[in-house]
């Protein structure tokens, strides 16, 4: 039984934590990796190759530490920016957006449809505020993506995520960046 748990936790947990699906995803990644890592140890212990237990004891450290980080110390710093951002939008103050959860997020177009997924934001040096933000259209999990930078003016953080009013038309009219070399101004 191990030797098909094995296999099949390891290529899922692959999955999960190269999808980059946030911190949730990637922290439940990890826990079933950790069902991988024993169950190679099962196999190894059951087949008497000790190469394969003595690694794969160490990868259940290495899996415990990344149980830690994302479904512990990262869970807590989200509460926390989520909390900040939720008591914001309560309170007569300005509206916080987690910085975390730029990267990564979908950018949705006037018609609530995602139009892009948020790549990074640049950040000026001399007024600490976004320069551009760089967001990524078509393709599947990166490949055939084409990558346009947006004015903040051009986007609305908020409580729902990122929005623009323009549609993916718009977006595909403004001129394409290269994944290597990304304007020093817009």
């Amino acid at each position: 039984m191990a030797g098909w748990i094995a296999p099949a936790a390891t290529m899922i947990a692959a999955m999960m934590t190269a999808a980059n699906l946030g911190a949730r995803v990637t922290g439940w990644g990890f826990v079933v990796f950790s069902v991988g890592s024993v169950a190679w140890t099962t196999v190894g212990l059951t087949s008497g190759q000790t190469n394969l237990v003595l690694s794969n004891a160490f990868l259940t450290v290495v899996n415990l530490v990344g149980i830690w980080r994302w479904l512990g110390r990262q869970a807590t710093y989200d509460k926390g920016s989520n909390a900040a951002a939720d008591a914001s939008a309560r309170h007569p103050v300005p509206s916080l957006y987690p910085a975390g959860g730029v990267i990564g997020a979908k950018l949705t177009g006037p018609d609530g449809e995602a139009v892009g997924t948020v790549v990074d934001a640049m950040l000026g040096c001399g007024d600490n505020a976004i320069a551009y933000v760089v967001v990524s259209t078509g393709g599947v999990g990166g490949v055939g993506e084409t990558l346009h930078a947006l004015k903040p003016a051009e986007l609305v953080f908020g409580k729902d995520g990122v929005r623009t009013d323009l549609d993916a038309d718009a977006i595909s009219r403004k001129p394409v960046i290269q994944s290597n070399h990304w304007p020093e101004s817009l």
